[in-house]
């Protein structure tokens, strides 16, 4: 695979942002600019590096060092799973779960990914659902927090 090949995927991929982000429309008006500003300026900012990629020309890329594409794919599962776990764990859990699992593929000791697992989970969460005031689900955790 080259940058070629990478930026025209990162087109492709902001097209689908822009198609995806154009029609978004809240059910009603908490803000000026609405919720279809986030996807459509990430697109931008993807298409334009996508762009060059594109014409910067490619160059060969190394391969992947033994064991990385099974990270990888263990990666996109962990995501896979925080998505469909998100609403019924809740946030707290699932933020947890998912640090740990991702802080174990880059070669993380059990106790410190765990105790820093455990502190993203709420630490994320005050700092969102307290502080920002941005509604995240508590799942299992119900009344707790």
């Amino acid at each position: 695979m080259n940058d070629r090949l990478l930026g025209v995927a990162a087109l492709v991929f902001a097209a689908f942002l822009t198609w995806f982000g154009h029609d978004l429309e809240a059910p009603f008006s908490y803000e000026p600019v609405g919720p279809k500003a986030f996807p459509l300026l990430l697109a931008l900012i993807i298409a334009l590096c996508g762009l060059r990629l594109v014409f910067k020309g490619g160059n060969d890329v190394e391969a992947n060092p033994p064991g990385a594409n099974l990270r990888i794919a263990s990666m996109v599962a962990a995501l896979a799973a925080y998505a469909f776990f998100f609403q019924w764990l809740g946030f707290v859990i699932s933020t947890a779960l998912m640090s740990l699992v991702v802080g174990k593929l880059f070669g993380g000791g059990w106790l410190k990914t765990a105790i820093g697992a455990v502190l993203m989970g709420i630490g994320l969460f005050l700092a969102f659902d307290k502080g920002l005031d941005v509604v995240l689900p508590a799942g299992i955790l119900g009344d707790l927090l």
